[in-house]
């Protein structure tokens, strides 16, 4: 899928994973103004997604959790282009191949953990939102932002809840 954006302006893709059912308000107002979503599975209810829709356009994965009928459509991982970044968007980060920069990725954006975090390793970057979801254990209810411009991508994540 190419997301299709100006050459010449920052596109702000909002990432959330692990919501396991719950749509937060506070995930909402954090995702306002995105011109697009991923969501990193675990999903649990395809209501999660209906409002995700209603915010921007929706990418999205299956998680461990996802099952049922409404889940059946839903890819493992899946694979975008905004603008000169490829995105690989995959639950869990054992499902990402051992060089995903020799595929063309640039970023690789994965749930799963519930632990929000940013790093790069060979050029790609990784990006787990954490979990917008559930409290669980003392894990941060988290979601994220990419940031691409042209062929750069950086990404940040924030705290949703105290």
């Amino acid at each position: 899928m190419t997301l299709r954006t100006p050459q010449s302006t920052r596109t702000r893709i909002g990432l959330i994973s692990d919501t396991h059912n719950l749509v937060r308000p506070e995930a909402l107002q954090y995702l306002a103004g995105c011109d697009a979503i991923i969501h990193a599975g675990d999903i649990c209810n395809e209501a999660v997604l209906e409002a995700l829709r209603r915010i921007a356009p929706l990418t999205a994965v299956r998680g461990n959790n996802d099952t049922g009928d409404w889940a059946a459509s839903l890819p493992t991982h899946t694979t975008l282009t905004v603008q000169q970044v490829t995105i690989l968007v995959v639950h869990d980060i054992a499902d990402v191949g051992a060089d995903p920069r020799s595929q063309g990725i640039n970023v690789v954006v994965t749930g799963h953990s519930h632990k929000p975090l940013i790093s790069e390793r060979d050029g790609v970057l990784f990006v787990n939102p954490g979990s917008a979801g559930p409290r669980r254990f003392k894990l941060p209810i988290s979601a994220g932002i990419l940031m691409v411009e042209g062929a750069h991508a950086s990404a940040s994540f924030d705290s949703l809840v105290p």
